[in-house]
């Protein structure tokens, strides 16, 4: 009987151990979230690629500004994004800027692509 009782015993302690590691994790997000990338590229209003244009990414939620200055081809990148976070981007060159685009929450593509269009002055 004794040998009954303390096998109970061991098991409610691993199942309480489990039960402990499980809200742990929950509390902290779970799993670990999958990240998303954002690409694209800078065009001119004639549909050249545009090099050295600026990219801006504002983070809604915290604010934060990132940039990019893009490739010889136009190109741009941000990689490691939240996907619980909608962003806003876009560029700017010279003087001219692109629309504002903005990259949803909502959005659960893990690698999204933004094409930015400069409006002439």
């Amino acid at each position: 009987m004794k040998k009954s009782v303390y096998g109970w015993a061991v098991l409610l302690g691993i199942l309480a151990a489990s039960l402990g590691l499980v809200q742990t994790r929950a509390e902290s997000g779970g799993p670990q979230e999958a990240l998303r990338s954002l690409t694209g590229h800078v065009i001119s209003s004639q549909n050249q690629p545009v090099q050295k244009a600026i990219v801006y990414l504002k983070n809604t939620k915290s604010l934060v500004i990132k940039t990019y200055i893009t490739e010889t081809d136009g190109s741009y990148r941000f990689p490691a994004l939240s996907p619980n976070v909608d962003y806003e981007v876009y560029a700017d060159y010279q003087g001219s800027r692109s629309d504002t685009k903005t990259l949803s929450a909502f959005d659960n593509k893990k690698q999204v692509n933004i094409t930015l269009k400069l409006h002439s002055k």
